[in-house]
């Protein structure tokens, strides 16, 4: 079992910036992708970054240009750097993680972001 604790969370304005971080822990050998999805109210989730264990990065066409997502394999960590807020990003931010020898995906319990005057 893998376990995933977000951290970062909170209330910002819009313009600003927060940075979300992800600490793994358990059966983390092969972790392949982790990555950021959120989810907001009334909507499904949806992918907002990931990186692979070799620094491939997908976005979300939605984040491009305010968001980088980066890892450290050795502290098997993820953070999500996200800048210039908008209030359409607010939600529930849930990091993912994918192993790579049986695909087995975990999902960490969520950070509220909320961005707002």
């Amino acid at each position: 079992q893998v376990q995933l604790v977000e951290s970062g969370g909170g209330l910002v304005q819009p313009g600003g910036s927060l940075r979300l971080s992800c600490a793994s822990s358990g059966s983390i050998f092969g972790l392949r992708t982790m990555g950021w999805y959120r989810q907001a109210p009334g909507k499904e989730r949806e992918l907002v970054a990931s990186i692979t264990n070799g620094g491939t990065t997908t976005y979300a066409d939605s984040v491009k240009g305010r968001c980088t997502i980066s890892r450290d394999n050795a502290k098997n960590t993820v953070h999500l750097q996200m800048n210039n807020l908008k209030p359409e990003d607010t939600a529930v931010y849930y990091c993912n993680a994918r192993r790579g020898y049986d695909n087995a995906i975990f999902w960490g319990q969520g950070t509220q972001v909320t961005v707002s005057t």
